[in-house]
């Protein structure tokens, strides 16, 4: 039967991707499936859309699970050494939710990173949760999320000493990680738990050359994307539980159950859980074995790069330099700066795709961030590789100057007029305005560069001048911003408050 498939846009266009073969550098970890394939685990997945089904005889219940679910997660659960653990189907999201509204009752305080994804304050809205923001640490030239220094958490934490929670992210979206375990160890001696979104970091219990987890660090409630950096499905994650928050009774896991059921779906997908339980046995059987193989890859790759730059570097007349790679904490996370070449970090991604078939997990001003994951190999890096020089040499040819970097102020906390939950269910009606005449007004929705997602201007804040010229600058560049009524980012909503 011969139907025409012109109407199939999803798919068509889905089966377009696949055929052009763009090489990843973004999520999800299993790469286009690169990984199932080497693996051989496509015996597993061939038949997959015959295991779409529902909670009968014989499928368990993920919100109930007494069989092969529940035997599926104890795996996952010795596997990831924690005391308990969640299958998520709604993504990291409804994790974030469910832990913030579990832990936290309404009107308490939670300490949070500034930098910590849209869900965390997403929590705060629908368990009417004050945030407490900590000052997150920015590098100027490369705009790369730092994370949290010890003593501003400390701060915040005397200075809250009525506060339930503590959350972060780790490591942040760019890899980097900081002094974890000295500040849950702070958090536990003032009575806090510590929640940690864990999203970008599934894969680092594979190798003692990255970062501790940081359910090693004493986290209570650690949330993964299993789906970021490793072999699982789009919107397959987990959640762990320590041993010690449960022996100690930090953590009441009914709640958590409680709130799950209310962020997640009640019709949980088999297929999501299925690809969770096959990332969970490519990381039992080969995890380590590959990363190696990976960060031997990366290691190389760089090695390669610096000689380039040192080969670069002896050319005279030339008004740019070869790009800069900054790989540190979590080497599985490659930053790659353009500045020097004189491309904005959005000209550069563009480049990438467009003209050389690789993808990039994101851009900012100054440059892409390379997600790379045991699917990648060896021949990923030398695409990428070859790509870089030709870049560059036509940045030579073009007579491209560097560019210097802008000035990111999210370190600049905006201040907080009235609580997240406050501003979202403002009596009167929000007003429209021209960004221009926002300034110093209460913002009336989330402003969230994305990706990362993070609220540079959460609604409920006084929209500062400084922040607001660095996004329409940025906007102007290619930088997409989500979470404004208005995509086109010339109006904004307010709240006209007394």
């Amino acid at each position: 039967m011969n139907k025409n498939n012109n109407e199939l846009f999803i798919n068509n266009g889905l089966n377009k991707i696949v055929d052009e073969k763009v090489v990843s550098f973004h999520m999800p970890g299993h790469k286009n499936g690169k990984l199932y394939n080497k693996l051989e685990y496509t015996n597993r997945l061939e038949n997959l859309y015959k295991n779409d089904t529902t909670e009968i005889p014989g499928t368990d219940n993920l919100h109930s699970p007494e069989d092969i679910i529940k035997n599926s997660i104890l795996r996952a659960q010795k596997v990831f050494k924690s005391g308990k653990t969640y299958y998520l189907i709604n993504g990291s999201t409804c994790g974030i939710e469910a832990a913030i509204m579990a832990m936290c009752s309404p009107k308490d305080k939670l300490i949070l990173s500034r930098d910590s994804h849209q869900s965390a304050v997403n929590g705060c809205i629908l368990g009417d949760i004050v945030p407490i923001y900590i000052k997150s640490k920015i590098d100027k030239y490369t705009n790369i999320q730092r994370g949290n220094s010890f003593d501003d958490v400390k701060k915040e934490i005397d200075e809250n000493q009525d506060a339930k929670v503590l959350f972060l992210t780790y490591p942040t979206y760019y890899g980097i990680t900081f002094e974890l375990k000295k500040m849950i160890d702070y958090a536990h001696s003032k009575g806090i738990i510590v929640i940690i979104d864990e999203a970008h970091g599934a894969h680092l219990g594979l190798s003692e050359k990255l970062p501790k987890t940081a359910l090693e660090c004493g986290a209570d409630i650690v949330i993964q994307s299993t789906h970021k950096t490793l072999p699982a499905f789009t919107q397959s994650s987990m959640m762990h539980i320590s041993k010690d928050a449960l022996e100690s009774g930090r953590v009441d896991t009914d709640r958590i159950e409680k709130m799950l059921k209310m962020t997640e779906t009640s019709s949980p997908s088999y297929i999501l859980m299925q690809s969770l339980e096959i990332a969970v046995d490519i990381y039992e059987k080969y995890g380590k074995e590959l990363m190696e193989e990976l960060l031997e890859n990366i290691d190389e790759f760089k090695k390669n790069i610096d000689k380039i730059k040192e080969d670069t570097n002896k050319l005279e007349n030339k008004n740019v330099e070869f790009f800069n790679i900054h790989n540190e904490n979590d080497l599985t996370k490659v930053f790659i700066s353009s500045l020097e070449v004189g491309l904005t970090g959005y000209e550069f991604e563009e480049i990438l795709r467009k003209e050389h078939n690789i993808q990039a997990e994101l851009s900012n001003y100054s440059g892409v961030l390379m997600i790379t994951t045991i699917g990648n190999e060896k021949q990923d890096f030398e695409k990428l590789e070859n790509a870089l020089i030709k870049i560059y040499k036509k940045s030579l040819k073009e007579n491209l100057k560097k560019i210097e970097p802008v000035d990111y102020p999210y370190e600049l906390i905006p201040q907080m007029a009235l609580t997240p939950r406050e501003a979202f269910y403002y009596k009167k009606a929000k007003k429209n305005v021209k960004i221009e005449e926002a300034i110093g007004k209460i913002c009336g929705e989330n402003i969230v560069p994305y990706p990362p997602g993070v609220c540079m201007i959460a609604a409920g804040e006084i929209i500062p001048k400084k922040i607001m010229d660095y996004l329409k600058y940025c906007k102007k560049e290619g930088m997409e911003i989500t979470g404004v009524k208005d995509s086109k980012f010339e109006y904004i909503q307010i709240i006209d408050a007394e």
